[in-house]
């Protein structure tokens, strides 16, 4: 018998050493030993006995914290004897405990009421704006008041993005089911907005858009299976085809490129850098682009239609979700083994939108058709850290890009926004 690969003798001891990053809550590495069959609040209750002395304020009050422990590279969910069972992982020796101060639970913020379906959403600086099936975009401030509804798409409006954003004005760009884009100029102090441009060249529903880092282009998919890239200059004319004017002298403007490679619909588009582009498609591709020059780098095939995807600078990993109930993490920098790197189940319905925190490496927010929004650790496939409930029909858009706020639209017609907690304030 390989003795190396025991499996856990449930009810007996084993013996646990505690380790941590978060110096502050630093205790003695030597081994302790626990009952296997302990979870997380009673080894929350010995790591705080162990830290009574540094908790203790100068009136000995004992501040308590909640810790969340890693074991094997996956958060404890279940008794250690049954998560070291299902990592294979043999008892005999000391297992090697991480902590770390647990996420606090988000917090319900507000609720912004809309006449038709939230199907696009973005944060830049104390603004959010938003798209919906009315054909309309409104813009709100981030403590949830209205500040004006825009019209002029013809069609549901299905993806809005922040160009810029100052104190007097800001840009924006939105892309709709009647084929068209649009930048527009929003006069803060005046409260009036302008239709800069309207990109011509899509033959049908754009879906999804996304800006470069540096604000100069952004890039647009649809229906019609191509990828597009513009110049976010209104000024931007090309060299061979003078941009034509219409009578209210707003620009038409053409793309700068258009990239063939995808057979169906672009589902979801983003900028990796000012250069490269990653795009999600119904076809069961995830393509990565050089947008610069034109062209695919690398191609991932999965076996479903992708509905949305998200790239986290942080962790250079990909998170996708698809026509099943499932999110996939991709890894674009492994070069050998499988390039799915982990599958996250506890939707019950289609997940429709993915997006990554900008701060914390691990942890990323989903929505789907069973009405929910959920925050995720990527070292708890299993299950999400919490569930932020709310609305009342599916989930068709969420936004990270505030990390003190999660927000998220859907076909109740309401935009939910929570509190993130997690927040370092300086």
């Amino acid at each position: 018998m390989d003795r190396s690969r025991k499996k856990v003798d449930l009810g007996s001891q084993i013996q646990i050493k505690f380790i941590t990053k978060q110096e502050i809550y630093a205790v003695p590495e030597f081994p302790f030993a626990v009952d296997s069959k302990i979870q997380c609040e009673n080894l929350n209750k010995l790591v705080n006995e162990l830290l009574k002395d540094k908790l203790s304020d100068d009136n000995g009050v004992v501040k308590k914290v909640d810790f969340d422990f890693l074991v094997n590279g996956e958060l404890l969910r279940t008794p250690l004897d049954i998560h070291l069972s299902h990592k294979n992982v043999s008892s005999e020796s000391n297992v090697v405990v991480e902590y770390m101060e647990a996420t606090p639970s988000p917090e319900p913020m507000d609720c912004l009421i809309h006449d038709d379906w939230v199907s696009a959403i973005h944060s830049m600086g104390p603004w959010i704006i938003t798209g919906c099936y009315d054909n309309s975009i409104h813009i709100w401030t981030n403590k949830g008041k209205h500040k004006t509804g825009i019209s002029g798409h013809t069609g549901p409006v299905k993806a809005v993005q922040w160009i810029s954003v100052s104190n007097d004005s800001a840009t924006f760009v939105s892309g709709s089911q009647d084929q068209s884009i649009r930048v527009w100029d929003w006069d803060i102090k005046k409260g009036t907005t302008n239709c800069l441009q309207i990109g011509r060249g899509h033959e049908r529903s754009v879906e999804c858009i996304s800006v470069s880092p540096d604000s100069t282009r952004f890039a647009t998919g649809g229906w019609d299976t191509m990828l597009k890239i513009w110049s976010s200059d209104p000024n931007y004319e090309p060299a061979d085809k003078p941009a034509k004017k219409l009578k209210s002298e707003t620009k038409i403007m053409p793309p700068i490129m258009t990239l063939k490679g995808h057979k169906e619909n672009i589902s979801s588009v983003q900028f990796i850098n000012n250069s490269d582009l990653i795009t999600a498609s119904w076809d069961h591709t995830i393509k990565h682009w050089d947008g610069e020059i034109g062209g695919i780098k690398t191609e991932i095939v999965g076996n479903k239609s992708f509905f949305n995807h998200d790239y986290s600078d942080l962790n250079g990993s990909v998170i996708t979700c698809s026509s099943d109930r499932h999110i996939r993490l991709y890894d674009l920098r492994s070069k050998e083994g499988s390039l799915v790197k982990g599958t996250y189940s506890s939707h019950t319905q289609w997940v429709t939108t993915v997006r990554w925190s900008k701060s914390e490496e691990y942890q990323f927010v989903s929505g789907g058709y069973d009405n929910q929004m959920k925050l995720w650790d990527t070292r708890s496939p299993k299950v999400p850290l919490f569930e932020l409930t709310g609305h009342e029909e599916k989930v068709m858009c969420s936004d990270w890009s505030n990390q003190k706020l999660i927000l998220s639209g859907g076909a109740d017609n309401t935009v939910r926004i929570f509190k993130n907690k997690n927040v370092k304030t300086d």
